[in-house]
């Protein structure tokens, strides 16, 4: 009685001084799946989250243009945070790629993925520890195209003064307060002079007003062979999108993939929506397979990004002590559990926590 009565006291007390409201949307194929499971761990945990949940799909507004829900606008305008599982973008459907619809809608200049090697999960590369951030809004994702004459199709690459700044600032910012030591923008100024010309001296005029952060540049292509013979070297990379797109992805295989990397992307005006960027696996929707690791250590992202660090390590410790111990592990962690008894054990050694 006395246990039950403390939790109901920890109840109050989160909900009267603490409790934040975050958006959640499940998204597609398996992503329901893992979105509850987190739910449940979050609450084993005791975090003083509350969900409000919002479904994504493109639709048409005045004008013709596509746009997100008015529902799941408002929540994410109001609530700041949010909590997204994978989504699908019919081929062929005429809309854009919701990801992207997201990014425009609510201004998400940075992607963060952070790669750190898991313990005992098994992978070529050891002693992995290093952060990727991407700027997210233009370079050849701007989505300026078009036909010159039959055969000849022109693609615009954006870059600009003031998304460069923005993520360069970002950067650093993001390395003094995660007490990383460097900064490595990565370029192809050589090649294109202008654009990634103008990308990099952004990253140096940053630099200069964070004289404690050491900073290098290095072409893209020097990166990539660098990573792979060794990552270790490496801290935190700043880069535009689409090299991003491409590098961010290969530092998530060093860790062992996509089910396992966690992802934020941040905004302007205090938005963030942090993510799963692994694919929907329809193939395996609804059947209890599905490995959380990715959403989950993106919702621990989340709530460091809200100032909850003991939740978030709390959380983090149970999914990677699980990880270790090799008992209960989905398929792709190289067992043979469910996904439901995946979650229950992360469940369990956050309760014997307490």
């Amino acid at each position: 009685h006395i246990q039950l009565l403390c939790n109901y006291f920890h109840f109050c007390l989160c909900y009267a001084f603490q409790m934040q409201t975050v958006t959640l949307i499940p998204g597609d194929g398996i992503g329901p799946e893992i979105s509850s499971a987190v739910m449940k761990i979050f609450e084993a945990a005791k975090a003083p989250i509350q969900w409000e949940e919002r479904n994504v799909t493109a639709i048409k507004g005045p004008g013709g243009r596509w746009m997100i829900p008015p529902d799941a606008k408002e929540s994410m305008d109001r609530n700041k945070i949010g909590l997204k599982g994978p989504l699908k973008t019919p081929i062929a459907a005429g809309h854009p790629s919701m990801n992207l619809l997201l990014r425009k809608t609510f201004d998400l200049y940075a992607n963060v993925r952070p790669c750190v090697s898991i313990e005992g999960y098994k992978t070529p590369y050891t002693d992995v520890n290093l952060v990727t951030i991407r700027e997210n809004t233009e370079g050849e994702y701007s989505g300026i195209e078009h036909v010159i004459v039959d055969g000849v199709v022109q693609s615009i690459k954006l870059i600009t003064e003031q998304a460069s700044q923005r993520i360069a600032e970002y950067a650093f910012e993001y390395a003094r307060n995660n007490q990383r030591a460097s900064v490595t923008a990565v370029h192809k100024a050589n090649i294109m002079r202008m654009s990634d010309g103008l990308f990099l001296r952004k990253c140096r005029e940053a630099a200069e007003k964070h004289r404690d952060v050491k900073f290098t540049e290095m072409y893209l292509d020097t990166v990539c062979l660098n990573m792979v013979q060794d990552p270790t070297q490496f801290d935190v990379l700043v880069m535009p999108n689409l090299y991003g797109d491409i590098l961010s992805d290969l530092c998530a295989g060093l860790i062992g993939g996509l089910g396992v990397t966690p992802s934020g992307n941040i905004g302007a005006n205090g938005v963030a929506i942090f993510e799963s960027v692994h694919g929907t696996a329809p193939d395996i929707a609804g059947k209890d397979m599905a490995n959380p690791t990715a959403l989950l250590l993106s919702a621990v992202m989340m709530l460091r990004h809200m100032g909850l660090h003991n939740y978030a390590k709390n959380i983090e410790k149970a999914c990677f002590d699980t990880i270790r111990d090799k008992k209960v592990l989905t398929k792709d962690l190289g067992g043979e559990s469910k996904c439901s008894d995946f979650t229950e054990a992360i469940c369990q050694r956050v309760r014997d926590m307490d």
